[in-house]
């Protein structure tokens, strides 16, 4: 069957065979995984330079921190985290970091250079605004608290103030409920006793 010549132009035909074809697949898939993954080590690697030149602004946030991250993260992108809303990712030209931020409408970016210097600029000036921006809560926090316990302060206060004149105002309450009680009794007899007599 495989000697089969064509009629037409004397030559064997050409045999298909499956498992050649999928050899040919798996060749082709192993050249894109090998090429994907120098993809991805690669911009991991550019990621890593940049970390390491903004290892002194990292260092200098307070290590009980919880809010700032500060690891590239092996992801598909890889990522280099600064706080969980804010990321850098290799641009799709390959050369440029791209600083993104997740939002509620969305992400955005913040900004886009190849200048390693540049990107670590703003990214300093990013985390420094974060730092003052918490600062800020952190100081309305503690005013918000100490309004609170001074009005509850001021409260208990008022509330020791009822109760030191309670006991007179309840007893003169008592004494007047009392005494009005005596004057309308007094005032039936009266009255009884002018009816009888009359």
């Amino acid at each position: 069957m495989n000697d089969r010549v064509n009629d037409v132009s004397g030559e064997t035909p050409k045999v298909r065979r499956l498992s050649d074809a999928v050899r040919k697949v798996r060749i082709a898939e192993a050249e894109r995984v090998d090429a994907f993954a120098d993809l991805f080590e690669t911009e991991k690697a550019r990621l890593n330079l940049l970390a390491e030149e903004l290892d002194g602004v990292f260092a200098e946030v307070a290590p009980d921190d919880g809010y700032f991250i500060f690891k590239v993260a092996s992801g598909t992108p890889p990522r280099l985290w600064i706080d969980p809303t804010t990321h850098l990712v290799i641009a799709r030209d390959r050369r440029s970091y791209r600083m993104l931020k997740d939002t509620r409408l969305g992400r955005t970016v913040l900004f886009e250079s190849a200048d390693i210097p540049d990107v670590a600029d703003v990214v300093t000036d990013y985390i420094a605004e974060r730092v003052v921006e918490r600062e800020k809560a952190l100081e309305a926090d503690f005013v918000q608290d100490r309004q609170r316990h001074a009005s509850g302060l001021a409260g208990r206060e008022e509330i020791r103030a009822v109760r030191r004149a309670a006991p007179v105002g309840v007893a003169g309450s008592v004494v007047l409920v009392l005494f009005g009680a005596a004057l309308g009794v007094g005032a039936l007899l009266v009255y009884a006793w002018f009816r009888m007599a009359g």
